[in-house]
């Protein structure tokens, strides 16, 4: 009996030692990080493309749906984006978060909001859509967020 009050002495040490401090909410923090990448991903596909933009932000897990279609890991998403134009002097993706959230252990979060997609075919004429998008982040080994769905 001795031998098991030290051990759930240690038990109890050791399930305290995981939570965080009281009153410390990183919460906030996380959110703006995960804010921060989201912006950072639509600005780079506004300057340098999409093809880029979604290569640099992917997971090596990453997963797209398009078109009914799932494409699954950055290597199936390059080959994704070679097959199509992204022309970025033709075709413009911009998008805003108007929603983040993430989770209570700060690994992952989501954003959705509102992304418009505008693309100008050989004779100048441009055809937007307008859309909602989804987007789950994973924060990565190295604390960066890149995300594993879109």
């Amino acid at each position: 009996m001795k031998l098991c009050i030290p051990l759930i002495g240690l038990a109890l040490l050791m399930a305290t030692a995981c939570k965080q401090p009281p009153g410390e909410d990183l919460s906030d923090q996380w959110k703006n990080e995960i804010a921060r990448a989201e912006a950072d991903f639509a600005r780079m596909a506004l300057k340098e493309g999409i093809e880029p933009a979604f290569l640099a932000f992917a997971a090596e897990e990453a997963v797209l749906m398009r078109n009914n279609e799932v494409v699954r890991g950055r290597e199936e998403i390059r080959q994704w984006f070679a097959e199509r134009p992204s022309d970025p002097s033709r075709i413009r993706l911009d998008w805003k978060p108007d929603f983040v959230e993430v989770s209570a252990s700060g690994d992952l979060g989501y954003t959705y909001g509102s992304y418009t997609l505008t693309i100008t075919d050989s004779t100048g004429t441009a055809q937007t859509q307008t859309g909602i998008f989804h987007t789950v982040w994973k924060r990565q080994p190295d604390g960066a967020w890149r995300f594993v769905w879109d």
